[in-house]
């Protein structure tokens, strides 16, 4: 779509927005009844965050603009980019499609025993916990099933095998974990520790909220160092870690990421399930096509809806990118990795929503070099069609003062997805005013030099950047506000 001028530059248009508009002019900082409402300019110089700033707010039923400061700036979404990836699988493969788990026996039962493999098949499932696991394990002993003559196999082939995220990113963070078709407590590790004599005790754990299973393919030594706080080392059977332990209090736990999420489902199973009394032997990872057999248990998640929500709700990168990647396969693609997946998606975004020229490297917006501008997200959200599927899966986000408290009686009402990185912040959605119409707006803030400084050991709370970041979220709230009086 050809849309409005700034600047001289193109601004993409929403939906049935005219062919080209030109921006209107600045509001008067005193409304007609009286009321004064700080320029945006003078909020953007107020919030004093390094880098550049680029917003755009448009009418969300017409698609015409009307406000906008440098909004063809293409930065980082961060995890924005997240509302895309909801609707886009919303679409195809549908919100009411569950991931299903399964276990397929591959020979009949006899006397209790398999005769022939057991394989545990995922399903591309993002929400797989170890609960669920215990139910599948309770399944096989309700079927009489007490071990197997062949193979424990553990098959992830639903979706393509990731070993990271973002390869930028530190080992240790939770955040930044493998991608594959089987995945497990959005394949993360629990290490726990307690003082224990001159040192500490260490554990790897996959707590759920009925079971908790020790776990052994993932190994935790405290090393007496300074730093660097963790060192990962991948044995090709598992995760090995030291962490330093002059660094650890006298007690605690942390989530870190696994890099063989296959193995660590295969080895929590196969604990789940001798505690009920079946006897099965050590994993082994067979990614190609599963076998043939017989289905003797299986688990299905919530409706993809419900994944979605709580997907931007808690905005989690392992399932934003099972979604992303399950929806790319639901078109009939195979996606080589997430680059790949993330292209795919932008190709959707042209043909599905007229918005040509974003650059999606995964589907979470963890890989910094994905980049959206206000225009684009803007128009995205003013596609037709588009706010009756997202408007219910977005979070419902109140309005916050300077010191981030909410604002009891606030009369807007906010529907967004907000996005942080280091020295990155983004926010895009809906706004209702009261007794004006919807708004579509998105805000994107980023000093990308900044973040280019980053010392490689700093990157998981790099100095100077939860400040800046609280002053970018700031300018977003007082630019929400703005709008809600001047639209209202």
């Amino acid at each position: 779509m050809v849309g409005a001028l700034m600047a001289g530059a193109a601004l993409p248009a929403c939906a049935n927005a005219p062919a080209r508009a030109p921006l209107p002019p600045l509001r008067p900082e005193r409304m007609a009844d009286g009321t004064v409402v700080a320029r945006a300019q003078s909020l953007i110089d107020a919030a004093g965050i390094s880098g550049r700033v680029g917003y755009a707010v448009a009418d969300a039923r017409t698609g015409r603009l009307l406000e906008a400061a440098e909004p063809n700036l293409a930065l980082p979404p961060a995890s924005v980019v997240k509302a895309l990836t909801a609707l886009y699988a919303l679409e195809a493969p549908g919100r009411g499609h569950r991931f299903v788990t399964r276990l397929v026996a591959t020979g009949p039962v006899s006397g209790g025993q398999v005769a022939g493999d057991l394989v545990l098949v995922g399903g591309g499932d993002p929400t797989l916990d170890t609960d669920d696991l215990a139910d599948l394990a309770q399944a096989l002993r309700a079927r009489g099933i007490t071990g197997i003559t062949g193979r424990f196999i553990v098959n992830g082939a639903a979706l393509p095998r990731i070993a990271r995220i973002d390869p930028d990113q530190p080992d240790h963070v939770g955040y930044n974990p493998a991608v594959s078709g089987l995945n497990l407590n959005h394949n993360r590790v629990q290490f726990r520790w307690q003082r224990s004599g001159g040192g500490h005790a260490a554990a790897m754990d996959a707590p759920a909220t009925r079971n908790t299973v020790r776990v052994s393919m993932a190994q935790m030594q405290v090393v007496a160092r300074q730093g660097p706080l963790f060192t990962h080392r991948d044995t090709g059977a598992g995760d090995a870690w030291t962490v330093a332990g002059p660094a650890l209090g006298n007690s605690g736990t942390r989530w870190l990421p696994t890099r063989h999420p296959e193995l660590y489902a295969g080895d929590v199973l196969r604990a789940l399930a001798r505690d009920r009394g079946v006897t099965l032997p050590a994993p082994v990872v067979a990614n190609g096509a599963p076998p043939a057999g017989t289905v003797v248990a299986q688990h299905a998640s919530a409706p993809l809806e419900e994944v979605a929500r709580d997907m931007l709700r808690w905005s989690n990168n392992l399932t934003a990118e099972a979604v992303g990647l399950s929806a790319v396969q639901a078109r009939g693609l195979r996606p080589g990795g997430l680059p790949q997946s993330g292209a795919q998606m932008a190709g959707w975004a042209q043909a599905r929503l007229g918005v040509a020229g974003m650059r999606l490297v995964d589907h979470s917006g963890l890989g910094e070099a994905s980049r959206i501008s206000p225009a684009q997200m803007v128009a995205a959200l003013c596609a037709p069609g588009v706010a009756g599927q997202l408007r219910d899966v977005l979070r419902d986000m109140p309005l916050r003062d300077a010191n981030g408290r909410e604002i009891p009686g606030n009369p807007l009402q906010i529907r967004a997805k907000t996005g942080t990185l280091n020295f990155v912040s983004g926010l895009a959605g809906y706004i209702q005013p009261p007794g004006g119409p919807e708004l579509a707006f998105a805000i994107f803030s980023a000093d990308l030099d900044a973040r280019r400084r980053i010392p490689t050991a700093q990157r998981e709370a790099p100095v100077g950047a939860r400040a800046w970041s609280t002053r970018a979220r700031g300018l977003q709230q007082a630019l929400l506000a703005r709008w809600g009086t001047l639209h209202g």
